[in-house]
């Protein structure tokens, strides 16, 4: 009880630290789709668009375990103020060419790698600042908080960025991101201060320094059975992503307003999940809770999308589908913040990084590649008496039906496959919190 009541004056650092930073990355996450907006508009290509993101993305999945080897050596504090304020400086250039009418694509793109970049070093820093900053009775939580400010950023971000973007333009989002950042900074350089860990004087090199990581990981199978659970759970998350245009867009009942809907509806449950995660005590079995958070999410709004045949129906998928996330991602930052040492953290996250991200863009390209070559050619071929037209209804959109069907049975098929995972399980033995 006592532990509850001192609460806020242990968790005041972390506190001021989440909550600026979650406040830089709204702004951040506003540019992102101010600038999304801007070059469709100057390009009218969703190629052209989609390519932001993956130049933002190529740094963080290449260059994340040389990212951790660093961020071990270096101080956290400078070296989050540093990766901010240079990402920051690529966003201040942006504003100088839209101020000067020169701004290009081309440009977007170098400065999307940068960030990217940047924040590839710059997160297992932030993941070890919060270790440090947090004592281990609340890295549930905090877990949860984490996940608040991320579902809050989700479904605030595209509203406020279009919102501001039709009313200013593109300067004043950059301008807010700006004032985001500053506020983050000021506050991360004057009132927080993680407790400095022993860095021990080393000439190992970069790539040797950078194998420790993978090596905690081959020696600790259940922290990397579990990343690896995450990993093909990512691929059909993934492959999700990049087909639900397709089938929202296009079914009788769906449209703009429908995907906009679901989107919020998604929004709204990993809030409500956000909320349930810091006020829930620590279980008895995290692993459990972890399986069973995404079991639910993957029997549920993949069958949902697949079979239901009227708006309602999907957004109870979206419900479903989302509210247990945050949970699951709470217990399981629990579950490996506790288990791998301080001092190997930003190694060991960079690694799990790597090997937990690579299947984003994989099932992103799958997804697309599924469903415009195999899944709606072959549903164009059916004919209106046969069990597909029955299941998933005719017309462009059966075929992307069909494949979140598919999608639904891989995604709880992994599930139950790493359930039986003996390593997974034998975490419980010491993460009690």
């Amino acid at each position: 009880m006592k532990q509850n009541d001192s609460a806020p004056d242990t968790l005041r650092p972390f506190l001021i630290l989440w909550s600026t930073q979650s406040l830089s990355t709204l702004g951040s996450s506003m540019t992102a789709f101010a600038l999304v907006l801007w070059s469709y508009q100057a390009q009218g290509s969703a190629l052209t668009t989609a390519m932001l993101s993956v130049c933002s993305y190529a740094p963080y999945v290449a260059m994340s375990i040389f990212a951790g080897a660093l961020s071990d050596r270096w101080d956290k504090k400078r070296t989050m103020l540093v990766c901010d304020t240079l990402a920051a400086l690529c966003t201040l250039a942006i504003l100088g060419l839209v101020e000067t009418g020169t701004l290009e694509l081309w440009h977007l793109y170098l400065a999307n790698a940068l960030s990217g970049l940047m924040n590839t070093v710059q997160q297992p820093a932030s993941d070890v600042a919060v270790t440090l900053l947090t004592p281990r009775a609340y890295f549930q939580r905090v877990g949860g908080l984490r996940s608040l400010s991320y579902s809050l950023n989700n479904m605030l971000a595209p509203a406020l960025a279009s919102g501001l973007y039709a009313l200013a333009g593109l300067r004043a989002v950059i301008l807010f991101d700006l004032i985001t950042f500053s506020a983050a900074f000021l506050s991360l350089l004057f009132l927080v201060h993680p407790p400095q860990i022993s860095r021990p004087e080393t000439s190992e090199p970069v790539l040797q320094s950078a194998q420790a990581g993978l090596r905690y990981l081959r020696e600790e199978r259940g922290v990397l059975d579990i990343i690896l659970f995450l990993a093909a759970i990512n691929l059909t998350a993934s492959m999700f992503h990049a087909a639900l245009p397709a089938l929202v867009l296009t079914r009788p009942w769906g449209g703009e307003f429908a995907l906009g809907l679901i989107q919020s509806v998604s929004g709204m449950a990993m809030l409500a999940g956000s909320l349930t995660a810091s006020l829930l005590p620590a279980p008895k079995s995290r692993v459990r809770i972890i399986c069973n958070c995404l079991l639910l999410a993957m029997s549920t709004e993949n069958f949902c999308l697949s079979l239901g045949q009227n708006l309602s129906i999907w957004c109870l998928g979206a419900a479903l589908g989302w509210v247990s996330i945050p949970i699951m991602n709470a217990n399981l930052d629990a579950l490996v913040r506790s288990r791998v040492p301080a001092e190997l953290q930003g190694r060991v996250y960079a690694a799990r990084n790597t090997l937990q991200f690579f299947t984003i863009p994989v099932g992103y390209l799958l997804g697309g590649f599924l469903v415009d070559t195999i899944f709606e050619p072959f549903a164009g071929q059916m004919g209106e008496a046969s069990i597909w037209a029955l299941l998933f209804g005719t017309g462009k959109g059966s075929g992307a039906a069909g494949l979140f069907l598919a999608l639904g049975f891989l995604g709880v098929f992994t599930c139950l496959i790493f359930r039986q995972d003996q390593h997974i399980w034998a975490l419980e033995d010491t993460s009690a919190s």
